[in-house]
């Protein structure tokens, strides 16, 4: 009779982002200080070795949530959207408007991932301060890129591209803040309607 092993399947990486996936929807769901680290463990079916491996600290945990899954939620929502479209105020408007679309089928509102650990934590620690800038700033930057090639094609003359970046991320930042509160997307189109007016 042959006896069938029990392998012991090895995944570093599989574990590893299975973590980061239970400590961003926990620090969005219940905050960063409200998280445990034994909550993160039980979610994830990790051992706190196995845990420690890779992220030796709460702080290392989360500022590799911030640089690997924020700013790709950014890049993914917002700067791609934006470079693709025909011009810099299409890009926008597409992208408030399916944002609002995706909330209203959800029929909930968590708020922005950058903006809920701004509010949190860019007065707790300055290296969260700091990602969590560079994150604001690689947004607005791609806005305003959009908006330079949109003048050099003979469009937005009349716009300033670091201006209208800085009130774009402001107005959904906002937005999003007011929709979280609300439990409301409408306000994402309110907003867009006036940004459109800017």
């Amino acid at each position: 009779m042959a006896r069938l092993a029990c392998k012991r399947i090895n995944d570093p990486e599989g574990m590893r982002n299975k973590v980061l996936d239970v400590a961003e929807e926990s620090f969005q769901a219940r905050g960063y200080h409200a998280t445990s680290l034994g909550d993160l463990m039980a979610a994830a079916g990790v051992s706190g070795g196995a845990l420690h491996h890779h992220f030796p600290t709460k702080k290392a945990l989360a500022l590799a949530v911030i640089d690997e899954r924020v700013a790709a939620a950014v890049e993914e929502t917002w700067i791609a959207p934006v470079l693709a479209a025909a011009s810099v105020r299409e890009g926008v408007r597409a992208v408030f408007e399916a944002v609002a679309a995706e909330l209203e089928q959800q029929g909930f509102v968590r708020g922005c991932p950058l903006n809920n650990l701004a509010h949190e934590l860019s007065l707790a620690d300055p290296d969260f301060r700091i990602a969590l800038a560079a994150i604001f700033s690689a947004w607005r930057q791609a806005i305003a890129d959009k908006a330079r090639a949109d003048q050099r094609a003979g469009r937005e003359q009349g716009t300033d591209p670091q201006r209208f970046a800085a009130l774009t991320v402001a107005t959904y930042s906002g937005a999003m803040s007011m929709a979280k509160t609300a439990q409301d997307a409408t306000v994402l189109r309110d907003c867009l309607a006036a940004l459109g007016e800017a």
